[in-house]
């Protein structure tokens, strides 16, 4: 038998019955549809939280206390290592190619100007912590190099805070209260929005020193160091990790690097979008399964036809081609309609929802496609088995 002919048997026998090769083929489309629709909504996800965090640069370290492993706990949780000090951070700001150093204190505190007041997050932060996270003040100027442990009473507001405490009037210049102590206003930040659900404009920043009197601390949270970009990241750690070891007398400090972190954090969202992904994965399983059904029934209603082919001198192999070709034409054809439904779908959902990013990965596109055309072959090798192996005889005395 000629290509052309296996083709056109193969088709002849899928438009015969319109229908049931539409429901057949809507089975696998909806499972494909479902699959790009997910990974999309998920490798979406995925671009939009690894562009927050590189937002603020790429060549960031942060050095937190407490040395992760097994002779330390996780940073931030109470632990018998030495904190971080002033005075540490002042150390690491003189190690080589480090172009900058901002000690972080943060918490909560209830902010008051002219008869308002707002709870909202105060940052304690160096004078350099704009330059290392690529952050601008619109008004104003960000927190003077005052002596790190005696800095004067200063604050800049973010945007929000800004408009909340003093609404379209100047804010420069003017006094606030934080905690009981009060501050001078010398900047206003630039928008930033929100990241990762904190809005970055309702928030304070002072001195370092004063945020640690203010939250009764007596050691730092982290340290976050910028380097030059053309040194090696792993480099600048083990520098900073040889300084500690120094200081401290032992190594009891976590640093973490922003390509660690970044791999970190695209690990879990690829778990995320496979997790995802193999949800709608379900879905092919039930056109897998519909694929079967029909092609059973297939193999039964064409008995005839097998058996005549076969006297006719067409090979098994030839029929067990012709079977296995519907049914992976069935699953071809419905992959192709779930892809074009579910990236449309897709597309159509990012318009509506300007907020939620969705991208279409190609490769899941390909992989899908080639999943689709899998299922069909292996969900059409039982009922072509059946249809090669039918006895010639037995076959045209069938009704």
């Amino acid at each position: 038998m000629s290509a052309t002919d296996f083709i056109r048997l193969a088709l002849r026998a899928l438009v015969a019955h319109r229908l049931r090769s539409f429901l057949t083929l809507l089975g696998i489309g909806v499972g494909i549809a479902a699959v790009i629709l997910l990974t999309s909504i998920g490798e979406g996800l995925h671009r939009f939280v690894l562009r927050e965090f590189t937002q603020f640069g790429t060549n960031i370290i942060e050095l937190t206390p407490g040395r992760q492993g097994a002779k330390g706990g996780p940073p931030g949780l109470p632990s018998t290592a030495r904190e971080l000090t002033l005075d540490d951070a002042l150390a690491i700001a003189r190690v080589p190619h480090v172009t900058g150093v901002t000690p972080v204190v943060w918490g909560n505190s209830d902010v008051q100007a002219g008869g308002r007041v707002r709870r909202t997050t105060i940052n304690g932060v160096g004078p350099e912590m704009h330059r290392i996270f690529s952050m601008q003040v619109r008004i104003g100027s960000f927190l003077p190099p005052d002596d790190p442990e005696n800095a004067r009473a200063f604050v800049v507001l973010g945007s929000k805070l800004k408009n909340e405490l003093f609404g379209g009037a100047n804010a420069l210049g003017e006094r606030l209260r934080i905690g009981g102590e009060r501050y001078r206003v010398v900047g206003v930040m630039q928008e930033k929005g929100q990241f990762l659900g904190v809005d970055l404009d309702d928030t304070a920043y002072i001195p370092t020193d004063r945020a640690l009197s203010l939250f009764n601390r007596s050691g730092l949270m982290k340290v976050d160091v910028a380097y030059e970009e053309a040194v090696p990241a792993a480099r600048i750690a083990a520098d900073i990790r040889k300084l500690m070891v120094a200081r401290h007398g032992q190594d009891d400090a976590t640093i973490t690097t922003q390509a660690d972190m970044l791999a970190r954090l695209s690990n879990i969202l690829d778990i995320l979008t496979a997790a995802v992904g193999a949800l709608g994965g379900i879905s092919l399983l039930v056109g897998g399964v519909g694929i079967v059904t029909i092609m059973t029934i297939a193999v039964t209603e064409r008995t005839n036809e097998i058996g005549l082919l076969v006297a006719l001198g067409a090979r098994r192999r030839t029929i067990l081609g012709l079977f296995l070709g519907e049914a992976v034409a069935l699953a071809a054809l419905g992959g192709i309609l779930g892809l074009a439904v579910g990236a449309g779908i897709a597309q159509l959902v990012g318009l509506i929802v300007p907020a939620l990013p969705v991208h279409t990965p190609w490769h899941f596109v390909v992989i899908a496609e080639a999943l689709a055309v899998t299922i069909g072959l292996l969900a059409g090798v039982l009922p072509a088995r059946k249809a090669a192996r039918l006895d010639p005889v037995e076959a045209l005395r069938a009704e």
